[in-house]
């Protein structure tokens, strides 16, 4: 169903601006941009953080989606074919 979403999303970018939060791997994929929201704590006060991924970037956090803090290879693979199949 996300993957339905996903290109959903990605057909009604074409026409309107589009901007997703998600958690779900198969809408993220689809993306023509990621960036990563995070926090930061610096002198006790918690900031929070914008950043463009970069095109490794995007796998990387794809595949930390996809198995969670510790990345396999197999989750970078699978994180790369995400990203290809969405080129499709």
């Amino acid at each position: 169903m996300a993957h339905k979403v996903g290109k959903k999303l990605k057909d009604l970018s074409k026409s309107h601006q589009v901007l997703a939060i998600t958690h779900l791997q198969q809408i993220a994929s689809v993306a023509d941009h990621h960036f990563k929201v995070f926090k930061e704590v610096k002198g006790g006060r918690t900031l929070t953080k914008i950043k463009k991924l970069a095109k490794e970037e995007r796998v990387s956090e794809i595949a930390r989606m996809l198995s969670g803090k510790k990345i396999t290879p197999l989750a970078e693979k699978q994180a790369s074919q995400l990203l290809e199949e969405a080129l499709d």
